[in-house]
């Protein structure tokens, strides 16, 4: 990407309002989750994160022999 090209619109997931806010309007970090390519996987913040907290728990306990 070169210096005059725009950038990506980027989008966040604000987890005390539970909308998605785009860069130019976006809120104080400690409540946001991103940012995401496109809005709708802002939107799925919550069931990304976790889908992945899941897998994450799995593997720790394969890790452990536990699975």
């Amino acid at each position: 990407m070169s210096e005059n090209s725009p950038r990506p619109a980027q989008f966040w997931y604000n987890t005390e309002t539970g909308e998605v806010e785009e860069a130019a309007q976006k809120s104080s970090w400690t409540h946001l989750m991103g940012p995401y390519p496109t809005r709708e996987a802002a939107e799925q913040a919550l069931d990304t994160a976790s889908r992945r907290n899941e897998s994450w728990e799995d593997e720790d306990s394969d890790w452990r022999g536990q699975g």
